[in-house]
């Protein structure tokens, strides 16, 4: 389940890859089924859209259960060992969500990147619940953007935008397809215009190097700790 090198070269080059691997149809059935079950009683931490009603569920890690089980899994750690080496880090205070998108929603529709700077980068795991695709608001990628460097703020310059919103491409899968993406990469989610949903799982991974110090906020999934600091003897 590691990728080939030239999976990873498409990954580096393009700043994102489709997994070869796939969620389970019982593990998205739980997913689902327990997202739902968490939106509906309202469990926090949510986040509402302007009607109040419940779109996302956050802290997916704390939540435990099937939502943490699927963070460690092999179908997604396996092929982020590729990319990121044999030490991995769950962050658990950037995305770690489920989000139901409907007609209604509105967040992230406007191209944008997850983090600010090149050195502070993560892999972002999209996990599909549901299939997405063109009608119901599949995520839709600006191929190469992520080694952009001036492209830190979009809403620095109008033409900036406007090249990056010429050459923005949709990205459909299936339910239980996991796309890989940079997350300096330029994306956004898509307009939903049917009456039904599409939920998906962000999930954030990042290299555990060796001047790594334990993080509350970030949670080892795979690996050791290899701190070297040269102040381990001070």
């Amino acid at each position: 389940m590691a990728l080939t090198p030239q999976e990873v070269q498409l990954f580096r080059h393009n700043g994102f890859v489709k997994l070869p691997t796939r969620l389970d149809d019982d593990l998205v059935a739980a997913l689902k089924a327990t997202a739902l079950n968490d939106i509906r009683e309202e469990v926090e931490p949510v986040a509402r859209n302007r009607d109040g009603n419940v779109t996302r569920i956050s802290d997916l890690w704390g939540r435990g259960g099937v939502f943490r089980e699927t963070i460690v899994c092999d179908e997604i750690l396996n092929p982020l060992e590729s990319i990121l080496g044999p030490n991995i880090e769950f962050v658990r205070n950037r995305h770690n969500h489920v989000y139901l998108r409907d007609r209604d929603s509105t967040a992230s529709l406007e191209l944008h990147r997850d983090v600010r700077h090149w050195s502070r980068t993560i892999v972002t795991v999209l996990a599909y619940l549901e299939d997405t695709n063109l009608e119901n608001g599949c995520t839709h990628v600006v191929p190469g953007s992520h080694i952009l460097p001036d492209f830190v703020n979009l809403n620095d310059g109008e033409l900036v935008h406007q090249i990056a919103l010429g050459q923005v491409v949709p990205v459909p899968m299936t339910a239980g397809g996991l796309l890989a993406i940079d997350s300096m990469m330029i994306h956004s989610a898509g307009t939903n215009k049917t009456d039904g949903t599409r939920m998906s799982m962000t999930l954030g991974y990042h290299t555990l190097d060796e001047l790594s110090l334990e993080n509350p906020k970030r949670i080892l999934v795979r690996g050791e700790r290899i701190y070297k600091g040269n102040d381990t003897n001070l």
